[in-house]
């Protein structure tokens, strides 16, 4: 089946741990070992498998650094996998902070296309806690996601999932501008 890349972006606002998609995308922090906003809400409705997973990637490598991805099971979550990345803190825009939150769009598709993910949910990155500007934070979202579905066939389709009508509407007038 073969989508045009504005049916294959979608949005829609509720509860990223209630989507059910292939798989869906967590801010998280560079701990991987959950916190507040999304990642609390992940790791206490997907279970303790997405933490024991993240224990064994952080003895691995580590953590996770800012912009970069990785991937666990979604335990009790409607999802295959959980995409976990690391958004930038807002530093006034003068630290690559757009930079290396496109970067966190580009390697979770990245990941999910390895994977052969067909629909991905993607929440709001930075943009609580962080403090990356809501407007700022969608035009890269939108912008990083349009280019990398221009030149690669999975994932098929991308959600946007807005917590609350302030990013709805930011991302329906991103998405509209961008046509």
């Amino acid at each position: 089946m073969s989508f045009t890349l504005t049916q294959r972006i979608q949005l829609l606002k509720g509860d990223i741990t209630k989507v059910t998609a292939d798989a869906i995308v967590n801010a998280a922090n560079s701990s991987l070992l959950g916190g507040g906003g999304v990642d609390g809400a992940i790791h206490r409705a997907g279970g303790p498998a997405i933490l024991e997973e993240c224990r064994q990637i952080r003895a691995r490598q580590g953590g996770c650094d800012t912009g970069e991805a990785v991937i666990t099971t979604a335990g009790n979550l409607p999802a295959q996998y959980v995409i976990h990345t690391v958004g930038p803190v807002w530093n006034g825009g003068h630290k690559r902070e757009p930079e290396l939150l496109a970067n966190c769009y580009r390697n979770s598709l990245q990941l999910a296309k390895k994977h052969g993910v067909k629909t991905i949910a993607f929440p709001n990155i930075s943009t609580g806690v962080y403090g990356y500007p809501k407007d700022k934070a969608a035009a890269v979202a939108v912008k990083a996601v349009r280019e990398f579905l221009e030149s690669n066939e999975l994932p098929e389709q991308v959600l946007f999932v807005a917590f609350d009508d302030e990013n709805l509407n930011l991302y329906k007038q991103e998405l509209a501008d961008s046509k």
